[in-house]
């Protein structure tokens, strides 16, 4: 297996290290190979040399089975610059129509949300990655006068929401919950009478080829109610790329916050290049102070593994981060671990 690594800013390499501990861990355990390829993409390169992405970069990854990302943002670097020129572009360029994004949380883990625990608190959110707002399509008239006109226009296309609709029908039937298959569809079809008339007629056409899963819906308001008050509701949700923007980090704040939350930008296309991430940042105040949560990097290696065809070696790295939050560390917040970076990695691999 071939595995592009991209450190990337503050903390990111920190947490990158403590997942590459865990891989090497799990490869020794379950026996299989692989080979890493690392890149410096990033805010210092950007800085030195003006480019994100060099000439060559897309394709080089595009032959690797995966890519595992630390963390983009640099203090110096205007916000939007590598989030843009970087995150965006390789989703689009490979082609990662898939955004997964795993609310699970672990045993030992604060959630704001009184009464409820890990059992109440596991579910997936399946987001669109790339149509809606994020295409680019718009512009400005009379820019800078009081006339201005600012324009942004969201695509949606019948390819692009039949593939995540059945992607995500797909993933809820694997998924098997015991309490029932439940597939929500996330939209606002009585405002966005285009788009999401669009979205919700092909998720009606895709339902009639799942029949064991139960296909239901929630306007986006009412999902973001439902996910605080009732979040136990939940199996399994599929949305658009700007809602699931949203919803996305309002589920990370109920399994505890963005260091524990780790995501997957996915091609599931054959020969398809997909790119695994935690969603905490690079949190530059902490770097080489070897104090940051590296939870959600190790889960993030746990998702590329459970994607690439090792499911045990990911459901392995899961069960141990639960074991290591539940009974080993005092806090997910930077510095009051009760232990070190490296040593929460230490524990992972222990619990394997």
């Amino acid at each position: 297996m071939k595995i592009a690594v991209i450190p990337g800013d503050g903390t990111g390499p920190e947490v990158t290290n403590e997942a590459l501990k865990v891989l090497k861990a799990a490869s020794e355990q379950e026996g299989f190979e692989y080979e890493l390829t690392h890149y410096d993409f990033g805010g210092d390169r950007y800085l030195k040399t003006g480019e994100i992405l060099p000439d060559g970069a897309v394709d080089e990854l595009k032959e690797m089975d995966a890519i595992y990302l630390g963390a983009i943002g640099h203090p110096d670097v205007q916000p939007g610059i590598l989030e843009k020129g970087l995150l965006l572009s390789l989703r689009f360029a490979l082609d990662q129509y898939v955004n997964l994004r795993p609310v699970t949380l672990y045993p030992g883990v604060e959630t704001p949300l009184a009464n409820k625990g890990p059992e109440d608190i596991d579910f997936v959110v399946i987001r669109e990655n790339t149509e809606d707002m994020y295409c680019g399509i718009g512009g400005f008239l009379k820019k800078g006068t009081p006339d201005e006109v600012a324009s942004q226009t969201a695509i949606y296309t019948r390819k692009g929401c039949e593939r995540i609709i059945r992607y995500a029908f797909e993933y809820t039937r694997k998924r098997n919950n015991p309490k029932g298959k439940r597939l929500t569809l996330v939209g606002k079809t009585n405002v966005l009478t285009y788009g999401h008339d669009l979205l919700w007629r092909t998720y009606q056409d895709v339902a009639k080829d799942y029949p064991d899963v139960e296909a239901d819906y929630n306007h986006i308001d009412a999902a973001c109610m439902w996910f605080v008050k009732n979040p136990e509701y939940y199996d399994v949700v599929v949305t658009t790329n700007m809602f699931g923007d949203i919803i996305t980090d309002l589920g990370a704040m109920i399994q505890g916050g963005m260091g524990v939350a780790a995501g997957g930008n996915i091609n599931p296309d054959p020969g398809g290049t997909s790119m695994f991430e935690c969603m905490g940042g690079s949190a530059p105040k902490y770097t080489g102070q070897n104090v940051i949560n590296p939870i959600a990097a190790i889960a993030a290696m746990g998702m590329l593994l459970d994607q690439t065809g090792h499911e045990e070696s990911g459901t392995k790295i899961t069960e141990a981060i639960k074991v290591v939050t539940g009974t080993k560390m005092e806090s997910m917040s930077a510095g009051r671990m009760g232990y070190s970076t490296t040593e929460v990695g230490d524990l992972v691999c222990e619990n394997l």
